[in-house]
């Protein structure tokens, strides 16, 4: 009777698993290997003729490199500029920790549209940035700050900082001070500290906060197109284009279950290289 009682809670979670998670990437593994049609979303019968033409086409088999570079860099940044306000936040007192909290959470508030548009205003060639330092004399032309990977790494690691700052400074904070002391009282230095009790014991957050960011970075689409402007292909603008305006439903689900299945791979061997160097 127990069993069963069991059984039957863990129903409704695995019907919402089955149904919005495997149910899709059935689908769209399914589509992936239909024949594709003239006017239509796909044809009679199966094909791999979606997979051929990515990887066949330089235009659209670069793509996939160039997305998971964008995603690692994103993720760099995010982890070098996560990590000592995750820290921060993690060491400050009770009174300045709820602030500072809220500091990291309100970019959540506005949207993401909002918040990469805001980034044209600040790197166009006649936005804020070019316009003062022109005005001040510092430039003849404005710098290329957007329409390029830069700008895209820059309104990325904007966005998703807060995923990365979250998981940091949950496993800092479960990291108990008097081993920090222990330490400093056996005359360690605060970056033999850092090296080699700090950062170590944070790993997991370090984990979940690079492959969180990662999946992320290479899945978004808003920033890229309002950012890059378009000029910066990824994998994920080229899956958007052939779904909705060349209205090739298998190809663009090759696409995305290529750039799915990549994905995955790296996120696999990043774990496993961070939990054999660190465990």
């Amino acid at each position: 009777m127990k069993r069963f009682r069991a059984t039957l809670l863990i129903v409704p979670t695995a019907a919402l698993i089955f149904f919005f998670v495997i149910l899709p990437y059935v689908t769209v593994l399914l589509m992936s290997f239909r024949a594709p049609a003239d006017g239509q979303p796909y044809g009679q019968g199966f094909s791999l003729e979606g997979y051929q033409q990515f990887f066949s086409q330089p235009y659209y088999a670069l793509s996939l490199p160039s997305s998971l570079a964008l995603g690692m860099a994103t993720t760099f940044v995010c982890l070098v500029l996560g990590y000592p306000i995750a820290l921060h936040i993690a060491t400050a007192s009770r009174r300045w920790r709820g602030l500072l909290y809220g500091i990291v959470l309100s970019p959540l508030l506005v949207g993401i549209v909002v918040r990469s548009y805001g980034w044209t205003i600040l790197l166009g060639n006649s936005g804020v940035i070019n316009s003062s330092l022109r005005n001040l004399g510092l430039i003849d032309r404005p710098l290329p700050l957007m329409y390029n990977n830069f700008g895209v790494i820059l309104a990325l690691a904007h966005v998703f900082l807060p995923f990365m700052v979250l998981p940091l400074l949950s496993s800092l904070q479960s990291i108990d001070p008097a081993i920090a002391q222990a330490a400093r009282s056996l005359g360690a230095r605060r970056f033999t500290i850092f090296r080699r009790v700090t950062f170590p014991v944070s790993m997991p957050g370090v984990q979940a906060g690079c492959i969180l960011v990662f999946v992320l970075a290479i899945s978004s689409y808003v920033t890229p197109s309002l950012v890059g402007g378009m000029r910066v292909k990824t994998t994920t603008l080229l899956v958007i284009d052939a779904l909705i305006d060349q209205y090739q439903w298998p190809f663009g689900s090759a696409m995305a279950l290529i750039l799915a299945v990549t994905a995955g791979i790296v996120v696999l061997i990043f774990a496993r290289l961070t939990r054999m160097k660190w465990t």
